[in-house]
């Protein structure tokens, strides 16, 4: 007997859309986008002045962050589509994809082009012309990154959990939005004041070699970045257990019954940021009748969502239990997780 809890596929995609399309730090993804469009337009202006390619890498670097939060809020929508027969568990991995799009836009047309750049400025360095203009860009811009900054992380503090680092929390985290969000804003930052050095040490000495260095850095930035982005999106496309703290939340549910149920081993999944797939093999007596393990069934399940509401699609198979194995055959006594 296998208990299939799976929506219906309109009630379902609703569900995904509730929790999935208006979450994931959209505050922090409009902030962020608005900050980067007024940002490239004031760094495209100050390079057509000063000619300096640090400004032109980072106005490349705000246009690529402009498209990139376009990206993460198409696929928070995407990703609210109802459920259909061809793709029954919806589309809440879209978010996934579209995260992970970002990092090689970051990687290729960010982090590529700036060092492309700054090599080129390298090998043919120019002294700088007004570069006051340019200097007084970056100031504005570095307000308007850090205010896009403090708004993705007031969005992060208010879900992490209150133990994990901003680090943990971007490892840890199954809605990639908020994580892309913090690396591309600290990203950004640091780029603009890699930006504003290699400027003003250029406009102080008349070398224009060191606006080359500065553009070169900004863009080993960015690659590293969208590496460490491309690294944890890809662990989400590939499919994430649900996080520790809920796998314990639900095994607790199971066991918590009157008369407790006992785990032989159990799976989860992330079908989205905000959607657990649960299977589990249950143990049950001998002379269970079906009704008392389908009741058993039904009440395991209410426990399950009431301790982990983004558990949305539970199968629990119930199996006879078995002898216990002797001592020395490696069996554990938890259930396999």
């Amino acid at each position: 007997m296998t208990s299939d809890t799976s929506a219906p596929a309109a009630e379902h995609g609703a569900a995904a859309g509730e929790h999935g399309g208006g979450h994931g730090g959209t505050k922090a993804i409009i902030a962020a986008l608005v900050a980067n469009v007024g940002i490239a337009i004031s760094k495209f202006i100050a390079f057509l002045v000063t000619g300096a390619s640090s400004m032109l890498a980072e106005a490349i670097h705000s246009v690529a962050d402009s498209g990139n939060q376009v990206l993460l809020l198409i696929g928070g929508k995407r990703a609210a589509r109802a459920a259909t027969p061809q793709h029954p568990f919806g589309y809440g991995r879209d978010r996934y994809i579209y995260a992970f799009i970002v990092s090689i836009v970051l990687f290729s047309v960010g982090g590529l082009f700036a060092i492309y750049e700054g090599v080129h400025k390298l090998q043919h360095p120019e002294e700088l012309t007004s570069p006051g203009w340019a200097i007084g860009v970056l100031v504005v811009a570095i307000g308007l990154e850090s205010f896009s900054l403090r708004t993705a992380v007031k969005e992060t503090a208010a879900i992490k959990s209150p133990g994990d680092s901003y680090w943990q929390f971007i490892r840890h985290a199954r809605s990639p939005e908020l994580p892309v969000v913090l690396l591309e804003d600290i990203g950004a930052l640091a780029g603009l004041v890699l930006a504003l050095l290699g400027v003003g040490v250029a406009a102080l000495t008349g070398n224009g070699i060191y606006d080359g260095m500065g553009t070169v850095a900004i863009g080993v930035l960015l690659v590293v970045i969208a590496v460490v982005l491309a690294a944890e999106t890809k662990s989400l496309l590939l499919g994430e257990s649900a996080t520790p703290e809920d796998q314990r939340k639900i095994v607790a549910a199971l066991v918590g019954g009157t008369p407790p149920l006992s785990v032989i081993h159990m799976r989860t999944l992330h079908l989205g940021p905000e959607e657990v797939l649960v299977a589990a093999k249950i143990a049950i007596d001998h002379d269970d009748t079906a009704a008392s393990v389908a009741g058993a069934i039904d009440a395991a399940e209410e426990r399950i969502r009431a301790a982990v509401p983004i558990a949305r699609v539970i199968y629990l198979e119930p199996d006879l239990r078995r002898p216990a194995a002797p001592a020395d055959s490696g069996a554990s006594a938890t259930p396999e997780i």
